[in-house]
């Protein structure tokens, strides 16, 4: 046969096979590792807090999710594969098999249509486009296996990313220098920065040195090492553990409630750099932290083993969750029983609630709404939906996104249209504080990851507006009972977002003091 050929011959099918199939692990089954993490953090808190009721609802999550094969979090992030291949395999038909995985994933709707045009906005529907989907390759000196580790990290935590240039002077720890003293300061400030925008609990992976691309990508590569292992550099392995301990006497706790944990793993690597240039790179990952690996055959693509320690592939069975006690709510709302809520309060909401990102917001600022918005319930989430034969729409996961990217938008729109309640993740600013207070109106912050626990209060997909934003942008119409939240910002002005940040301030710059 002649070699340029056979070079260019199509990988066997199962390359395809496996891939998707460490997709479908990856978006919907955590490793052993980062579940055993989890499981420490909610031991740590008391059942009855909202830290607790929040990790509660998450453990519940990630046995729905895996016993379902559905994702884990419907924000399945930027699909990012690392890539070990022998000398001479060919790269170039392995990176169609990933683009064709990742397409066949996404109609599966294990993957959410996330790729969207930086110019026009237009989502490509199946994860494909320029810069999409994120593959690294390198060469390594074994012949017979090609090694493929998957990291899917969601835009929330994306961003809240961060590199530092130092030397440089940060809020709360002064001045940080060009030395492991600096950089420990910029850590622990990215912990405090993300609060609960980040879906903390939260991991991090840092880059000392390089430049600001290479220092950022080996911060995300250091997302791969496992928990539990030690670093070979004695004094990062240090910093690592120093790292943890400080982070969770902080206070911000699991989705910025309040709470004794606010990190589960800090990994940290050093690269050489230029003299003019100092730069810690932080990569911040959630809770649903989704990494995934495989060693395939070479030669025929067949799984050798899976990385990450995985247990054998089985159907889990979802342990029974105590329904949580909380004020109930019907919507439309009315603006008395808005009033009676305060900053603490468990919220459940049945009825018809909205959908509304940043396409929908930016909408309406300047057009009628296509729904009557009234007492409404408005619920910032871009959904994994799939439309069905017969034309009707299921919703696979569907929990909270970042809210802050809407407060432009949010306190004119209360205004406008009459919006009782908004959920989201994160909080938001003083402009919507101030709206909901005027308006009578309330914000509640849902447990952000938990997409398969809040998919199973959607009793209905009603209907779906505004389609031609794409599914994760459109405005869905949906019937949901029990859908429960906790009251972070009420309508007296009061904002447990702005409590724990204040507080946890004087405790990073406490730190400092002793």
């Amino acid at each position: 046969m002649n070699p340029q050929a056979a070079a260019f011959a199509p990988l066997p099918a199962a390359f395809r096979e496996q891939l998707i199939q460490l997709i479908t692990r990856t978006a919907t089954d955590l490793p052993p590792d980062v579940r055993a993490a989890m499981a420490r953090a909610t031991g740590r808190e008391a059942p009855a807090s909202r830290a607790g009721q929040a990790l509660a609802i998450i453990d519940t999550n990630i046995h729905m999710a895996a016993a379902d094969e559905g994702p884990l979090c419907q924000d399945t992030g930027m699909p990012t594969f690392f890539v070990h291949t022998p000398v001479g395999f060919n790269q170039i038909l392995l990176r169609r098999e990933i683009e064709a995985a990742v397409a066949e994933a996404t109609r599966r709707g294990k993957l959410r249509p996330n790729s969207v045009d930086s110019i026009t906005g237009e989502n490509s529907g199946d994860n494909l486009g320029p810069g999409t989907p994120v593959a690294h390759f390198e060469q390594w000196e074994n012949d017979g296996e090609v090694e493929i580790k998957l990291l899917l990290k969601g835009g929330g935590c994306e961003n809240k990313n961060i590199q530092y240039s130092l030397p440089c002077t940060l809020d709360q720890l002064g001045r940080a220098g060009r030395d492991l003293e600096g950089v420990r300061k910029c850590i622990l400030h990215a912990v405090w920065q993300a609060q609960g925008q980040g879906c903390a609990p939260g991991a991090l992976g840092v880059a000392i040195g390089g430049d600001r691309t290479t220092g950022y990508e080996a911060a995300k590569e250091q997302l791969l090492r496992p928990l539990e292992d030690t670093n070979a550099d004695a004094r990062l392995a240090e910093l690592e553990r120093y790292i943890v301990d400080k982070a969770n006497t902080l206070g911000i706790g699991t989705m910025g409630f309040g709470g004794g944990v606010s990190l589960i793993g800090c990994k940290i690597t050093a690269l050489n750099r230029l003299p003019a240039s100092f730069f810690v790179s932080v990569a911040y990952d959630c809770w649903a932290y989704r990494r995934r690996g495989v060693v395939l055959d070479a030669a025929t693509g067949a799984a050798r083993r899976w990385l990450y320690g995985d247990p054998p592939l089985e159907r889990e069975r979802v342990p029974a969750a105590a329904a949580p006690a909380g004020t109930r709510l019907r919507a439309p709302v009315r603006e008395e029983e808005v009033r009676r809520l305060k900053v603490g309060e468990l919220v459940l909401i049945s009825g018809t609630m909205y959908t509304g990102r940043d396409a929908v917001h930016a909408h309406l600022m300047h057009h009628d709404a296509p729904v009557d918005l009234r007492g409404a319930v408005l619920y910032h989430c871009g959904p994994v939906a799939r439309k069905q034969p017969d034309g009707s729409w299921t919703i696979g996961a569907a929990g909270p996104t970042t809210s802050i990217r809407e407060e432009p938008y949010q306190a004119d729109i209360l205004r406008k249209f009459g919006v009782r309640v908004v959920i989201g993740k994160g909080g938001m600013g003083a402009k919507t504080l101030a709206g909901l207070q005027a308006c009578g109106a309330v914000y509640l912050n849902a447990v952000g990851g938990a997409a398969q626990y809040y998919g199973r209060c959607i009793k209905q997909v009603r209907s779906v507006h505004l389609l031609e934003f794409g599914t994760p942008e459109a405005m869905w119409e949906l019937e949901v009972e029990d859908f429960p939240a906790v009251v972070t910002m009420d309508s007296h002005g009061n904002s447990l977002h702005q409590q724990v940040e204040a507080a946890s301030a004087e405790a990073l710059h406490a730190l400092e003091t002793v």
